[in-house]
């Protein structure tokens, strides 16, 4: 499996405020990320996945809402977690 309980961790660890923090805006839009790139190079292969795809677009929604929620409440925690992803906004 692409995204096992090490990995989940170590995004938690990196972006959160400890391997536990799994609720927080951060880590949450950070694994998202993560899955999205995943699923991006698997469309790539696999063009007619019409299920991936609505999953895909499901997943990028979750997370600009998300950056939505964080950009509203907190203006520099939005921006830090935009630069340390490489997120176009």
């Amino acid at each position: 499996m692409y995204l096992d309980t090490a990995k989940k961790e170590e995004i938690f660890e990196k972006y959160g405020q400890s391997k536990a923090d799994t609720g927080s805006a951060e880590s949450q839009i950070a694994l998202f990320s993560y899955r999205i790139s995943h699923l991006t190079e698997h469309m790539k292969q696999n063009r007619k996945d019409h299920s991936t795809e609505r999953a895909l677009t499901g997943l990028v929604g979750k997370r600009r809402a998300l950056l939505n929620y964080l950009k509203s409440r907190d203006i520099n925690r939005y921006r830090a977690i935009v630069k340390a992803l490489g997120l176009r906004k």
